[in-house]
């Protein structure tokens, strides 16, 4: 059953959020959308999930319209939203009797995910004797800690799909890797689940399918492999034990980075690696690493929006004002 995002169009006042954005995700899997501040990725996934009115375009799922009323759905959003004030008991509780869930099998769950991301003290929090109970309220406890309750409330209706906008965004390593887990896990049980997200290391490990969008645009969008291997393999770190800036120069090759680690270049093709190669050998050259490889996603992205991100940083704080006035 496949997810569709067909033209999706945004305008706050005169500025373009969204401009025509189509993709789909065939099956169940993860989609990822990348972008700088500003791009356009947080109002997709509202308008996709019916909380930003969209100027035009539709989203289906199965080839009807996408009704969170209908599709059970998990969302954890950029902007991180617990109550301050109140017990996040109550606040979990709350969430789940939205989704419909009954009071004992919203405790059952509750007390799973509470053991399964390592916040059960603050769910269950000791009785002491002789002193009055204190549940404990969301500001008491830390930003990470916090994000995984909403993390907890986003799966506790064991949702089909999920979006997870910058889900590993402030985390330290050792969270980092145990929400990692959490989503292979979600991935194993075959759910849908679209992902934004700043750090493209996590997008390689997690996803097959993305969009990179610039300015609201997509500017590249497909099948990650596909797209690497449509740039060629010309990446290109090379290492010797002598000095071979003369010999690079000599071939006219450009340049990327020189750093005491070796230097990275940037070849026309395949030939000209192996000339460069042909051309240290014949020069007894001590060759400790010779390496040609697709471009990485960090390398695309940076390729595919370049200057433009120092627009969208400026121009981001503008359009989430006008997000909120809009809401």
């Amino acid at each position: 059953m496949a997810f569709e995002v067909k033209h999706l169009q945004k305008k706050f006042g005169d500025k373009q959020a969204v401009e025509d954005l189509s993709f789909e995700l065939k099956e169940p899997g993860v989609y990822a959308l990348l972008g700088t501040n500003g791009a356009g990725k947080s109002t997709s996934i509202r308008m996709m999930l019916g909380i930003l009115e969209r100027d035009n375009g539709e989203v289906l799922f199965g080839g009807e319209n996408f009704d969170t009323r209908k599709v059970n759905v998990g969302y954890l959003a950029e902007e991180r939203g617990l109550y301050p004030k109140y017990p996040i008991m109550d606040q979990l509780l709350y969430f789940a009797s939205l989704k419909g869930l009954s009071a004992d099998t919203a405790m059952d769950r509750i007390k799973y995910w509470g053991d399964r991301l390592k916040v059960t003290e603050y769910l269950f929090p000791e009785r002491k004797k002789g002193k009055k109970f204190k549940p404990t309220l969301a500001d008491q406890m830390s930003k990470g800690n916090q994000q995984k309750i909403q993390l907890m409330a986003a799966l506790i209706s064991d949702p089909q799909f999920l979006i997870l906008d910058e889900p590993l965004s402030g985390l330290d390593p050792v969270n980092t890797d145990l929400f990692k887990s959490v989503i292979r896990e979600e991935i194993a049980r075959n759910k849908y689940i679209i992902m934004s997200s700043h750090q493209m290391p996590v997008i390689e490990e997690f996803c097959e399918d993305i969009t990179i969008l610039n300015r609201g645009k997509a500017v590249v969008s497909g099948n990650l492999n596909q797209i690497k291997k449509s740039y060629g393999r010309v990446n290109l770190f090379v290492k010797c034990d002598e000095d071979i800036s003369d010999t690079i120069s000599t071939l006219g090759i450009k340049v990327v980075n020189n750093t005491p680690a070796g230097i990275q270049l940037k070849v026309k093709d395949e030939s000209e690696a192996k000339s460069l190669l042909k051309r240290l050998s014949d020069e007894s050259r001590t060759i400790v690493r010779f390496e040609l490889r697709e471009p990485s996603l960090h390398e695309i992205f940076i390729e595919s929006v370049g200057e433009s991100a120092l627009y969208n940083d400026q121009n981001n704080a503008d359009n989430k004002a006008e997000e909120t006035i809009s809401e």
